[in-house]
Order: C-alpha cells, then structure tokens, then sequence
C-alpha cells in the first residue's frame, strides 16, 4: 500500500482525511458538541501521530459511509440508571449520583479501523519474513518500531483512532439532540463524563527500573487507568483518577471506576475493558435457539432494538462472564477503584 494508493480524490474524501488528522476536533468544529467535551475525551480525542497518507483507498470507502454509527458484534448505545454507588466522593467528582440516568456509547472505527488492521496484516507479514521474526501465529506478525514498515502503521491505527474519537462524538451529540427533543431537556443537560479508548497500542512515558521510559503500550480488550495527579487525567478528575468504563451485557449492569497509582506502577496505567465471553457466537446462537430475545429483555425492564436477531442471538446475556465478577478482581487487585453500577433500560444493538 503506497502513498499514492492511499490517496483519493473528491470532497467527501478529503473531509474524511481532516476528520482522521483531527479526531474528535473536527467533529466539534463541525457542530458535533462542544469544545469543553475534548477535556473528557481520551488525548483531547486526538492522536498527533495519524497520518492519513497510510491509510487506504479502500479503508477510506468503507469508513465514509459508517462514520456516526455503532456497528454490529459487541458495540452498543444504552440508556441505563446508576444502580449503585460504591463511592459518594468519587461519583460526585464524575457528576454522577443514584437514580441518574446516564448513557453509554461502545463502538470504534467501524470498517475503515478493519481495514487498516488487514492491510498491515499483509505489510506486517512480509516485515516478519525480512526481520527473521518466527511467529506463532500469522496474526502475531510484527516489525521492529524502528523500522519503516514499524512507522507505518502506527501512523495507519491512530488515524483509524480519530475516526473512532469522532464517530462517538456525533453519536454522541445525537443522543444530546434526541433527549432534548424527546424530553424536553434544556441544552447542556447531558453531560460528558469520558471517553476512554481500548484495543489501542499508544507510546507513553513510565517508570521501568526508576528511570521515565518511552514504550508502547498495547491495550488489547484493556483500557487506560491513570491516577489521580496524572498530567493526562481530566482536571475536573486530577484530584481522584481517571474514569474508567467497563461495560457489562445487555442484560445485567456495567461500571464506572477510576485509576490508581497502582495500576500505573504495575500495569502500566491499564486495567480491564469488559467481561469477556464465556460463548463463542456460534455457541450464543445454538443456545438462544428460538427464544424470543426481545420479549426476555421486556420482561426484566429492559427495551432492546436491533438491526436483526442475528445481533441479538449473539449477544445474550449468559455469553459473557459476569462482569461484576471482573470488576470485583481489578479493584482487589488495586488496579481501579469501583464508583458506581449502571443497569441498563435500553439498548440498541446495530
């Protein structure tokens, strides 16, 4: 994939490039939300390291017409109320109290994000063969950081990570619009508490044997956990640590944590993402058999809306561990520290 290949003509495509050199800026400068939500977005929703030029032709097509929605497997938008508060101080802190109504958006780069993870597949394959690097597995494929090919697709990934930033900023101004619309909110109501990302390699600073190291960390179903008195945590969160988002199923409950000087010292300032599966999703779908899915989630006050079953058979509740379970070994294992528990009301799967 070269340059040239990369490149496309047309004012759609080239709006897309501004969109993957500036993330969740070029949403807000686009009328997506406001500036005060780029201080609780993950970098200010922005990776300085993207470069559109290594992106695609093809990635590009599929990312240009998913750009402000979910996608289908494990991504949702909910609607859900704080169940729980585990901490009066921290949720305070987040602006988060019991009874609340809150919404959660999980979703990614869409189309253009697999594509760029398949090109480098291909690039990454033959580095491996001209570095001498044995694999495993073919999706273990690698190249030295250093390396041209080891430039490259850091520079591919954090451009398919501002599209990511941008594609939950829209979505998430539509929820904003849809609810003052719906209900009768003011503008303003709805506030952003953060937008963290996970399955993202980034290059950060560390401790490693007393000394500040520059390593790429790699944060593969794991997302960011800093301090409190981190220099990247919001300011409005300095005080007790960066939130920290771990969604559940669509049935039962996700959580609100925050980092810990812990988890910076010993996991390089990361903690879990999710629950995980316990179900592959041929087993999910050989499980639900006929069972009416929607008619289940009713019964325990909760309104589910999909694209189709097919999502919905997937993606049962009992096809994931429970994420209570999880949640209750990060924070034993002082890695994140418990806020609160959303339980969902509804949900729209794409």
């Amino acid at each position: 994939m070269s340059t040239s290949e990369s490149s496309s003509k047309g004012p759609l495509t080239e709006e897309l490039r501004r969109l993957l050199t500036h993330g969740a800026g070029w949403a807000v400068a686009n009328g997506y939300g406001t500036e005060t939500d780029l201080e609780y977005i993950e970098e200010g929703g922005c990776l300085a390291e993207a470069d559109p030029d290594e992106v695609s032709a093809r990635a590009l097509e599929r990312g240009r017409p998913q750009l402000g929605t979910l996608g289908a497997g494990n991504h949702f938008g909910e609607i859900q109320y704080v169940a729980e508060v585990y901490d009066e101080k921290l949720a305070q802190a987040l602006g988060l109290y019991a009874d609340q109504i809150t919404v959660t958006i999980h979703t990614g780069s869409r189309g253009l994000g697999y594509q760029v993870c398949d090109d480098f597949l291909k690039v990454m394959a033959r580095a491996s063969a001209k570095y001498g690097i044995e694999l495993p597995d073919r999706q273990l494929c690698a190249a030295p950081l250093g390396s041209p090919e080891g430039k490259r697709y850091p520079a591919a990934m954090s451009a398919a990570a501002n599209y990511a930033f941008a594609n939950r900023q829209m979505i998430t101004h539509w929820a904003r619009e849809t609810f003052e619309s719906v209900l009768g909110m003011g503008r303003g109501k709805l506030g952003l508490v953060y937008d963290v990302c996970h399955n993202i390699a980034k290059f950060e600073e560390h401790d490693v044997g007393g000394r500040k190291t520059r390593l790429c960390v790699h944060r593969k179903g794991a997302t960011r956990a800093f301090p409190p008195h981190h220099p990247q945590t919001p300011a409005a969160y300095r005080a007790v640590g960066q939130p920290v988002l771990i969604p559940g199923d669509m049935g039962r409950y996700s959580y609100v944590l925050v980092g810990t000087e812990r988890a910076y010292k010993e996991t390089f300032g990361s903690t879990c993402h999710g629950a995980g599966r316990v179900m592959s999703r041929r087993q999910a779908r050989r499980t639900a058999g006929g069972r009416p899915i929607v008619r289940e989630m009713e019964e325990q006050g909760i309104i589910v809306r999909a694209a189709g079953r097919a999502t919905l058979v997937e993606e049962i509740p009992e096809a994931y561990k429970d994420v209570a379970e999880v949640v209750d070994v990060v924070q034993g294992a002082g890695i994140s520290r418990k806020v609160a528990q959303l339980r969902p009301l509804g949900v729209i799967k794409g």
